[in-house]
């Protein structure tokens, strides 16, 4: 069985093979294009006269059994008739783009490595240079949003990500959840302030525009401006789980400020008994275990304004899990408010007046029943990327990487 073979296509169409060499490095097979003519550079005509080769090339390609594979070839070069000295141009072969050290299916491979990797990793595994993966990455991925791949966009999202942790540096990504559910990224800006939002929103095509119904964001004000200057038509819509953070944010306030007062006055071994109450507090009183209940009761027996703030949470999730309409969501966030008030709950106030400035983008939420949790799935991907290559402050090699940790398998398997 020494000599058994087997054959292998090379996915290069249209050509013959000349010659295969075996050596340590792996194999270099020696091929011509069976493809006539080409187009003049000049006139753009098609021509035939063949007027000889140009020097051989050498360029990487799949691999075969695990061993490196090189192709070469000698690109043709055709005379044209048509033109005042008949000056040749070099026929370029579908599968390899000139200048490039690989095929243009070894370059697919090496981008379907650096999904969800690193170039460094990349590199080594491949055996290339580092610069040489970068370059691939460079010039087979877009820096920018191709937006004649959408038909219609109908809902995007707007968030930012700390580019330097601790130094208020923000990048804002825009992305858009597509009717199949998966999600695309449009933009990495590199700011948040609203001219730098509002230009990007203005540069998407008319036709897309018009399949915008609603922009998903937080409470954060030039947000909500840049939204209502380029997308007049949207409906800017709260995400409920925001709201729901700063009630606990407001919640937990107070109930640190509690647990502090209690373990002045209660002896150590009973205020013991509340030890990981801080833990049940934050969570549904439907997913609590039964033990959980008890140690969520005992913290109330010593802190009655305690069970009206967990209560109030309750009847907030309700509204948002069970409104079924616009007009009684007002009414039911209305009533709720007013009985928040008439409690006089420390510390709440200001959680009252967010509502109250972000009233119509909370209550769009009742629309479409819309959240941000494409874009808080998208921003878990951004903090594994921002891990994985750290330091990667340039945007434009953000977005690439972005883009194929996020659809690279969509678009390139």
């Amino acid at each position: 069985m020494a000599n058994a073979k087997i054959s292998i296509p090379l996915d290069l169409p249209k050509v013959t093979v000349l010659e295969v060499e075996v050596s340590e490095r792996g194999y270099t097979i020696s091929v011509e294009s069976t493809e006539t003519g080409t187009r003049c550079a000049h006139c753009g005509r098609k021509i035939q006269a063949f007027h000889g080769y140009n020097d051989w090339v050498e360029v990487r390609h799949l691999p075969i059994l695990d061993r490196a594979v090189s192709i070469r070839y000698r690109p043709k070069r055709y005379q044209c008739p048509y033109c005042d000295g008949e000056p040749t141009t070099t026929h370029a072969v579908s599968w390899h783009t000139p200048g490039s050290t690989m095929t243009k299916a070894y370059e697919r491979h090496v981008l379907k490595a650096l999904i969800h990797s690193t170039i460094e990793d990349v590199s080594v595994k491949e055996d290339l240079s580092y610069d040489r993966v970068l370059g691939v990455m460079e010039r087979c991925v877009a820096a920018e949003v191709d937006w004649t791949a959408f038909k219609r966009l109908d809902v995007l999202g707007i968030d930012e990500l700390a580019v330097k942790k601790g130094q208020r540096d923000y990048a804002v990504i825009i992305s858009t959840r597509l009717a199949d559910g998966d999600v695309a990224v449009l933009g990495v800006l590199p700011d948040r302030q609203q001219a730098t939002v509002q230009a990007f929103l203005d540069r998407i095509p008319a036709r897309l525009k018009a399949t915008i119904h609603s922009v998903c964001v937080d409470m954060y004000e030039p947000y909500r401006l840049a939204v209502q200057a380029a997308l007049p038509q949207a409906d800017i819509v709260i995400d409920r789980f925001h709201v729901a953070e700063h009630y606990m944010d407001a919640a937990d306030a107070l109930r640190k400020k509690t647990m502090k007062d209690l373990k002045k006055t209660l002896p150590q071994a009973e205020y013991a008994t509340l030890k990981g109450v801080h833990l049940v507090f934050r969570r549904h009183w439907a997913t609590l275990a039964a033990p959980e209940r008890l140690l969520l009761e005992r913290l109330f027996g010593y802190a009655p304004v305690l069970r009206l703030v967990y209560e109030f949470r309750e009847g907030l999730f309700r509204i948002f899990e069970t409104a079924p309409s616009v007009a009684q969501a007002a009414q039911d966030l209305k009533a709720w408010m007013f009985l928040v008030r008439e409690q006089h709950l420390p510390g709440f106030d200001a959680f009252l007046k967010t509502l109250q400035a972000h009233w119509e983008g909370i209550l769009n939420f009742f629309k479409h029943r819309l959240t941000s949790g494409f874009v808080e799935g998208l921003n878990t991907k951004i903090r594994v990327l921002s891990r994985r290559c750290f330091g990667l402050f340039n945007l434009q090699h953000f977005f690439q990487r972005l883009w194929l940790d996020v659809e690279g398998y969509r678009v390139l398997a």
